[in-house]
């Protein structure tokens, strides 16, 4: 697993991409609306006859071609930057695949062959998101849970606050399968790792953090799980590992206590 976690610094390229879809479709969106607008009133002009009695200025036409040549340059220049854009989040999400993998190698009954596709990197697909950008805003504003979804997330969390950590990891990976994509996926994730940590099944746990911190890299439990994946790592050994992914806490989230905390795991490691 050496060398892996050096992607992590990675990820907020492709976090940032996530956003960056969203706005390229608008602009698309934008430029499309405009373009219909453009060539209605070009047809309006036309129709008019004040291109050609020179009631719209002279060479209106001309000019209003140039309009629309630009118009046309710009809407090709968003589908180059979306082409490369979609690029970048699949090669980060097939890094985090790669993490996954290597993980799975060291967890105790995890069969790498029967391991599950890796979804896009945050949850969000960036060929297909556009239209859906202010529904989806809106539906993490408030979030609509499954039938049972709450008190089974509710009675995982009762188990691990009891300090039944098997019942609780158990239950959280129950709750996990159950319900994918669920708006506590991100908790649910980070508190099976927990569990799992007090269980001393450091490799499960560091496999947890990182589904939490990959689920939603700028999550409310990001940070925490980014820094219990750097010390995972380091109680597992891999040290260079666990020194990148722990510095990079500090540079997603300077200023937290977690990022403090792990400047503290830094020094113990003797990290450079």
């Amino acid at each position: 697993m050496r060398g892996l976690v050096l992607c992590l610094c990675l990820f907020a390229l492709p976090v940032a991409a996530q956003d960056k879809a969203q706005t390229l479709a608008d602009i698309k969106v934008e430029l499309g609306q405009l373009m219909a607008q453009f060539n209605t009133l070009k047809a309006e002009l036309v129709q008019s006859g004040a291109a050609s009695n020179g009631a719209a200025g002279g060479d209106a036409l001309q000019r209003m071609d140039a309009i629309e040549a630009e118009l046309t340059r710009l809407t090709s220049r968003t589908e180059e930057i979306e082409i490369k854009l979609n690029k970048v989040v699949t090669d980060g999400t097939n890094r985090i695949g790669d993490i996954e993998f290597r993980l799975c190698e060291q967890t105790e009954g995890c069969d790498p062959g029967n391991m599950p596709d890796i979804a896009p990197l945050g949850g969000v697909d960036t060929a297909a998101a556009a239209p859906a950008a202010a529904p989806a805003a809106a539906a993490e504003d408030a979030p609509e849970l499954a039938v049972g979804e709450k008190s089974d997330f509710d009675r995982a969390k009762a188990a691990f606050d009891k300090g039944d950590y098997q019942a609780a990891a158990d239950q959280f990976a129950t709750f996990l399968s159950a319900y994918p994509g669920s708006p506590l996926s991100e908790e649910a994730s980070y508190d099976r790792g927990e569990a799992l940590s007090q269980l001393g099944r450091t490799a499960d746990a560091a496999r947890a953090y990182l589904e939490a911190f990959s689920s939603k890299p700028n999550g409310s439990f990001a940070p925490d799980s980014l820094l219990k994946l750097g010390q995972a790592l380091g109680t597992l050994g891999q040290v260079p590992d666990a020194c990148v992914t722990l510095a990079e806490v500090g540079n997603r989230f300077p200023g937290t206590i977690s990022a403090t905390n792990a400047q503290v795991s830094m020094q113990g490691l003797k990290c450079p």
